[in-house]
């Protein structure tokens, strides 16, 4: 210890002295005993001591603190604790020695750091508080102003309360469809198809649609020839225009666009000189009446338009030699309402896209097919008014009791010089695609689809009026995105182009965006022609959602005069959902006014008639008509996209196979058979499984998702590889209401007639067997998954 002490330097006394007493031994403690008789702790202490002693003579004082200070505590000389409060200097660290005092400063000069480290603590802690109080204050703010002018995100409850939708379909409004619908129909007559796409895509934006598209594809159209087509008959030389007007050169520049656009895309080009045989309807009965009678080898038919499909006619005139058709509308067949007889029409021969890349998108650097004749008849549509006159008929014949269907005497005979020319050309068709992407399965599509433009004025208002609905439904479910909602599924608004050629602008988009709609798009919603008529309202659906179309019916119709309309069916329908319903398997559903006879054939509206300018305001005036449509159609689109649970109907296929089945024509017991498993398994599927995804108590969200998933997919197996032309391979639709059976069954008993042969039957027998048992497979397997994955967590 006094070596230590001489070692010291001068220098860190300061010229104080220092003087230390040692402690009374009484004044130890008992605890402390074995400290004071160990000789080398006691030696070690003082080191320490004087040490820390040195330390606090040292300048900078004020900051010093002992680091790893022990403190034995009596009675416990094992237990040691670190001490990180700062040294006091009127105590030793064992507090075995007390500091003499002798210089007055020296107390007020080294109690100052004990004090200070309180300030210093009591200072922290004060700007801490008043940071964490500022910080505070401030995120008050702005979570307030971010609430005023942020509304909250609805619950996800809200979807299925009726109120919701209500909101949104109370914007949509009678005078706004008309302002947007003749804003339309401003346009120049021969604006080119993407100017008007870039309108609509430029309208949509300005409602608040976030992601607007414009598609574009090059593809091969069929146009009319600078000149008419002609139709000559050979005994007098007269020559007359397809809509019976003769053919003078003041005839032919009056309503030359008229006259233009009368006839059949993509027909056989030529002139063919023949005698015309009176085909009626073209059914398999009329050919195999007339076959018995005459040689049609090179004939041209007479045939009127209706009962069947076109493409399926043709198909059959072709099959028994004919060389040429003339096409007509029998006035007998339309409402009293339309007027047509003096007026041609144009059809398209195309069964859907481009002409030119069958079966694949027309993008660049695809192959092109030389297509530009579907058909090796020379097809040309003409008016009632010219047909009375090939068949030597007054023109006003009327019955006091009704209509007398046109007709050609068997013991006349006809020939005719018909010249058909048309020009194909590669023209570009528009597309627009807006997006309003869905909050919880953004994955999923319901597609709503309108279409825009058409022929030079060919059905120009129903184009018109078909994009003022879709467009006054995009801006009332704008207004309520605007204020925080969105739905479930996204929604993809689509205006397509082309539509009059073939469906072509939503083929090509269908087929270039194929392996992704086949996965994502849950249901298809028309808008194509919703104003036809005024007489009544013709709901069309799919199987799976005729009931969800027939409630939203009785519910938006309630207390109107002119809603009632005849009951939902599954029947062909015209239109853009031809892809998404043939080629994808997606369920669809369409609301439309027509004027419809109880007794007249279907497939009229393949006609394309032109369309004066007012002929819309005629049939809806106050456009009420057209508002009834665009609530009916956002209702059904807003259930589909909002609900959990998808709203179809699994059961309802079944049972609409096993009536597609009844009738004593054919053989159907083995059918039926495997029909009533179908039933069975849709029964168990809808009980097991929909009934407790529909109530919140017992949703969970994977058991949903998987649900949906097959619910998608139903309507996918009664898709059959190939069908007769213009009928639907999704053998689930009919071709008319009258028709309660399979159609390609029907059709095949038909053919048989034709070559007697039973081949064709019995190939659709097997097409619809096998759609039966993919159906029944798909459910049970969809049970199975279920159970299977589920089973572990019961």
């Amino acid at each position: 210890m006094g070596e230590n002490a001489t070692s010291l330097p001068n220098t860190s006394l300061q010229g104080k002295k220092m003087a230390y007493r040692k402690v009374n031994a009484d004044q130890r403690t008992q605890g402390h005993a074995q400290y004071l008789d160990n000789d080398d702790l006691q030696a070690t202490t003082l080191e320490l001591e004087w040490d820390m002693e040195k330390e606090l003579e040292e300048p900078g004082f004020d900051h010093f603190q002992l680091d790893g200070t022990v403190d034995h505590h009596s009675g416990n000389s094992q237990n040691t604790n670190i001490d990180l409060e700062p040294i006091q200097p009127s105590a030793s660290p064992k507090g075995r020695f007390q500091r003499l005092q002798e210089d007055p400063d020296y107390v007020s000069h080294y109690t100052r750091p004990a004090p200070k480290s309180k300030r210093c603590n009591f200072c922290r802690i004060f700007k801490l508080f008043c940071t964490v109080l500022i910080l505070f204050i401030f995120g008050i703010l702005i979570g307030y102003y971010a609430h005023k002018k942020c509304p909250p995100s609805p619950t996800p409850s809200e979807p299925s309360d009726p109120h919701f939708y209500h909101d949104i379909l109370k914007e949509i409004k009678a005078e706004n469809i008309q302002k947007i619908f003749r804003d339309l129909i401003q346009l120049p007559r021969k604006e080119e198809d993407t100017d008007i796409a870039m309108k609509l895509l430029v309208q949509w934006t300005s409602c608040g649609l976030e992601d607007v598209q414009l598609v574009n594809y090059s593809v091969l159209l069929d146009l009319p020839g600078s000149s008419s087509n002609t139709v000559t008959l050979k005994n007098s030389g007269e020559c007359f225009y397809p809509s019976g007007q003769k053919c003078y050169r003041e005839t032919k520049k009056l309503h030359s666009q008229d006259l233009l656009y009368s006839y059949a895309a993509y027909s056989a080009k030529g002139t063919l000189e023949a005698e015309v045989i009176d085909v009626q309807y073209g059914t398999v009965e009329d050919l195999v009446l007339i076959q018995a009678m005459t040689n049609v080898t090179n004939k041209i038919a007479l045939l009127k338009l209706g009962q069947s499909p076109l493409l399926y006619k043709l198909s059959l005139l072709e099959e028994v030699g004919f060389g040429g058709v003339l096409l007509y509308v029998d006035p007998c067949d339309l409402p009293k309402t339309q007027n047509l007889s003096d007026k041609a029409f144009m059809v398209s021969l195309n069964n859907g896209g481009d002409p030119s890349t069958p079966g694949y998108p027309s993008i660049d650097g695809n192959y092109r097919q030389n297509r530009s004749n579907l058909t090796s008849l020379l097809v040309q549509p003409i008016s009632a008014l010219l047909v009375k006159r090939l068949v030597s008929l007054p023109e006003d014949r009327s019955k006091s009791d009704g209509c007398i269907p046109l007709k050609l005497a068997m013991t006349e005979k006809r020939i005719i010089s018909l010249n058909v020319q048309t020009v194909p050309t590669y023209k570009t068709i528009s597309n627009v695609i807006g997006y309003l992407k869905g909050s919880t399965f953004p994955d999923r599509y319901v597609i709503v689809g309108s279409h825009h433009n058409s022929v030079y004025g060919y059905s120009g208002q129903e184009w018109a009026s078909s994009t003022a609905v879709i467009t006054a439904f995009i801006q009332a479910l704008m207004r309520k995105v605007k204020r925080g909602w969105r739905p479930d599924r996204t929604i993809v608004f689509c205006s397509w182009g082309g539509t009059s050629f073939g469906n072509i602008g939503s083929y090509e988009w269908a087929e270039d965006l194929k392996k992704v709609l086949q996965r994502n798009v849950v249901a298809y919603v028309s808008l194509h022609n919703p104003v036809r008529g005024n007489s009544s309202l013709h709901p069309v659906a799919s199987p799976s959602l005729q009931q969800l179309a027939t409630e939203r019916q009785s519910l938006t119709c309630l207390g109107k005069m002119k809603c009632p309309g005849s009951n939902v069916s599954s029947v062909q329908m015209q239109g853009d959902s031809d892809y998404f319903i043939n080629h994808l398997g997606v369920p669809t559903v369409q609301f439309s006014y027509e004027d419809i006879k109880t007794e007249s054939p279907s497939f009229l509206f393949e006609a394309l008639f032109p369309a004066h300018n007012t002929v819309t305001e005629e049939l809806d005036p106050l456009f009420n008509l057209h508002e009834t449509i665009a609530k009916l159609t956002g209702e059904v689109t807003l259930q589909i996209a909002s609900e959990p649970v998808l709203p179809f109907n699994a059961l309802d296929i079944a049972l609409e196979v096993q009536n597609s089945l009844k009738g004593d024509q054919l053989d159907t017991r083995q059918l039926l058979a495997m029909a009533s498993r179908l039933r069975d398994s849709a029964e168990l599927f809808q009980s097991d499984e929909m009934r407790p995804a529909n109530d919140p108590k017992e949703r969970a969200p994977i058991r949903v998702r998987m649900l949906n998933d097959v619910l998608q997919g139903l309507e996918k197996n009664f898709l059959v590889q190939q069908a007769p032309p213009g009928f639907y391979r999704n053998i689930l639709y009919r071709l008319d209401e009258k028709m309660s059976q399979f159609s390609v069954l029907l059709e095949a008993l038909e053919h048989c007639k034709l070559h007697q042969s039973n081949e064709t039957l019995q190939a659709a027998l097997s097409k619809v067997l096998n759609s039966i048992n993919s159906a029944q497979v798909y459910f049970k397997t969809g049970l199975d998954v279920f159970e299977t994955a589920f089973a572990g967590k019961k």
